[in-house]
C-alpha cells in the first residue's frame, strides 16, 4: 500500500511539473479576464485574449455615451471569430507572400491561413493567444505580456512582447507596443485591428463619416492582396483624402471598398506623426490618431458579410473602419519597402496616440 502511494505521488509530480512546463511554453494556463480602464467619461475594456480592445465608451456632443468599438458580448465569442475585432495582431501584421521569407541565408516556410499567404501572423498569431497581465491600474494602464517562442507559426527565435494601453491627460489614448528578440534575428510587425464606427458601434455604415489621410502615396495591390512592390500617389484616384471627405463617396469607383496600406509622410520612428482625422456629424465624435510607423491600413470591413455583435446587433459589410498603423505589408519579400526585421539587441517600439472629442 505504501508503496502504491510512493508511486501514485511520483505519477502526480510528474504530471504536474510537464503540466507546468507546458505552461510556461505556451502561456495556455492564464486565465482568460476582462480589464476596465476609466478616466473622466472615457471607458475602455480590454481582455488577455488577444490583448484585445473589447470596447470604448465616449460621450457625443450632448454628453451621450455610446460604445464606438465593434466586438461581441462575450469573450468566448472572439476565440472563435475571423475578424480580428480589436485583436493585437501579429508576429507579423498583414499578409506575407506565399507564407515564406528569406533572412540571412535561411528560408522559413510558415503556416497559411489566407489561400497561399500569412495573414496576420497565422492561424495561430498573436490575436489568437492568451497573454499575461503584468500591471494594470483602472484609471492608468493596462499592460499585456507574451512570449512568443523559436518556430511558432515558422517565424524564427524566442520573442519577448509587451502590449500597453494607457491615458495621458482626459482624452487620449496611447498604445505601446513592444518586442524584443532574444537569440535571433525576426521580422516585427504588431498591429491593432480594432473596428471603429464614431456614430456607435450599431449604428449602421461609416460611408458619412469624414476622413483626412496623410498619406499621399499607397502600395498598390493584386488579385491576392498582396504589394506588387510600386509606391504609387493618390493624387487623382479614390484613395485621396488628404482633404478632409465622406468615406462613402467615391465608392462607385471602388466598389469593392478600402483595404490598402497608405504609405504616412515624412515618417520619423523617433517621432510621433499624425495619421490621420475622422469625424462623424450626428454626434460630433472626433478621433484623431498619430504613430511612429511609415504605414497605415485604411479598411472600411468590406469583408465583414453578417456577424451578429453586441447587444444582438447584426454587423454587415461597411459597419465600422479600421486604420492600423504598422510596416508595410510584405516587407519581408520587397526590399524596397523599409525593413521590419529587428536584431538581438533591439528593440521594436510601435506607438498610437488616439485622441478623442465632441463638439
Amino acid at each position: 500500500m505504501a508503496k502504491l502511494s510512493l508511486v501514485f505521488c511520483y505519477f502526480i509530480v510528474l504530471v504536474l511539473f510537464f503540466t507546468n512546463k507546458k505552461c510556461q511554453a505556451t502561456e495556455s494556463c492564464e486565465a482568460v479576464g476582462v480589464y476596465k480602464l476609466k478616466r473622466g467619461d472615457l471607458s475602455l475594456k480590454f481582455t488577455n485574449y488577444g490583448a484585445t480592445m473589447l470596447s470604448a465608451v465616449i460621450p457625443d456632443k450632448n454628453g451621450k455615451l455610446a460604445d464606438i468599438v465593434l466586438g461581441f458580448d462575450s469573450v468566448k465569442d472572439y476565440k472563435t471569430d475571423n475578424t480580428y475585432f480589436g485583436a493585437i495582431v501579429g508576429r507579423v501584421a498583414n499578409r506575407i507572400s506565399r507564407a515564406q521569407f528569406t533572412l540571412n541565408g535561411t528560408r522559413y516556410q510558415l503556416i497559411n491561413n489566407d489561400g497561399d499567404n500569412m495573414l496576420h501572423g497565422g492561424p495561430r498569431g498573436f490575436s489568437e493567444v492568451i497573454w499575461k497581465v503584468k500591471s494594470h491600474e483602472v484609471n492608468s494602464h493596462i499592460t499585456f505580456t507574451y512570449n512568443s517562442l523559436e518556430g511558432e507559426q515558422g517565424f524564427p527565435g524566442d520573442l519577448a512582447v509587451s502590449v500597453t494601453y494607457m491615458f495621458v491627460g482626459e482624452n487620449n489614448l496611447v498604445v505601446k507596443m513592444k518586442a524584443k528578440p532574444l537569440e535571433k534575428a525576426t521580422p516585427v510587425n504588431l498591429a491593432l485591428h480594432t473596428y471603429w464606427n464614431l456614430g456607435g458601434h450599431s449604428s449602421g455604415d461609416i460611408f458619412s463619416h469624414k476622413l483626412q489621410l496623410f498619406g499621399s502615396h499607397v502600395t498598390p495591390v493584386n488579385d491576392r492582396l498582396i504589394p506588387t512592390g510600386k509606391i504609387t500617389p493618390v493624387t487623382g484616384t479614390p484613395y485621396d483624402f488628404l482633404q478632409p471627405r465622406e468615406i462613402g463617396s467615391k465608392f462607385k469607383e471602388l466598389p469593392d471598398g478600402y483595404d490598402i496600406n497608405y504609405v504616412l509622410d515624412n515618417p520619423n520612428p523617433e517621432h510621433l506623426k499624425k495619421v490621420a482625422v475622422v469625424s462623424e456629424s450626428v454626434s460630433g465624435r472626433k478621433m484623431e490618431l498619430w504613430t511612429n510607423k511609415p504605414g497605415v491600413q485604411f479598411y472600411t470591413s468590406n469583408m465583414l458579410g453578417k456577424v451578429m455583435g453586441k447587444d444582438g446587433f447584426v454587423y454587415s459589410n461597411y459597419a465600422g473602419f479600421c486604420l492600423e498603423t504598422q510596416g508595410f505589408p510584405d516587407s519581408v519579400n520587397n526590399p524596397n519597402f523599409p525593413s521590419q526585421v529587428v536584431n538581438p539587441g533591439e528593440t521594436y517600439n510601435h506607438v498610437m496616440v488616439y485622441r478623442f472629442t465632441a463638439d
